[in-house]
């Protein structure tokens, strides 16, 4: 029989580094802002699409935070294309406004939303993948004690009853251990929601 120790799924890492460090994320976007704004300002002209490369921050903060910080990742390059508007004196036509604009808010919201619904679907995955993982340590206990129960009835039934007696012995004694083994998975299980729920609370 196998050990219920043996059955749980080995923790792999499978989220990507800019969600296992936010910070350095945040850190790493807020970079790549400054260094668009600064080569628009100083070394771009108007007929110059450098602004386009502000997709690379807010792509990031919107898979990392989901759609409502990609929403604000866009707004903030639009307020660093404003910047470039004012310094370098530029004048947009509402065409321009639009071009220089929605691909921004477009991009944090549809990439947003996407991460979003990835993120929901791993976690449904994860749920039912644990439900299936308990309803097969729940038959393996009731198919351990109606062995054992079966084996020590006949040993008695034999006036065997030291042998049945053992028999007992180590069918409760299994079955403790498969118990045990599953409450030690509820109770992690149980932690790693509540450390999501509380890294969830805690992003911007």
């Amino acid at each position: 029989m196998t050990d219920a120790a043996e059955s749980l799924p080995t923790p792999v890492p499978r989220d990507p580094w800019f969600r296992l460090h936010p910070r350095t994320a945040l850190g790493v976007a807020g970079g790549l802002y400054v260094a668009v704004l600064l080569l628009t300002v100083l070394a771009g002209t108007p007929g110059d699409d450098y602004f386009l490369l502000y997709v690379f921050p807010v792509a990031l903060i919107a898979i990392a935070f989901g759609w409502r910080a990609g929403v604000g990742a866009g707004l903030a390059a639009v307020a660093f294309v404003i910047v470039w508007v004012v310094v370098r004196d530029v004048e947009l036509s509402p065409t321009g406004w639009v071009a220089h604009v929605a691909p921004m808010l477009v991009l944090g919201l549809l990439l947003g939303t996407a991460a979003d619904r990835l993120r929901a679907a791993e976690a449904a995955r994860v749920e039912v993948e644990a439900a299936a993982l308990l309803h097969r340590e729940a038959i393996e206990i009731n198919d351990l004690l109606v062995q054992g129960m079966a084996a020590a009835r006949w040993s008695f039934q034999a006036g065997q009853v030291d042998a049945g007696l053992k028999i007992l012995d180590e069918t409760l004694g299994q079955a403790q251990e498969l118990v045990s083994a599953l409450i030690r998975q509820a109770e992690m299980g149980r932690r790693a929601q509540d450390l999501g729920g509380l890294e969830a609370r805690h992003r911007p």
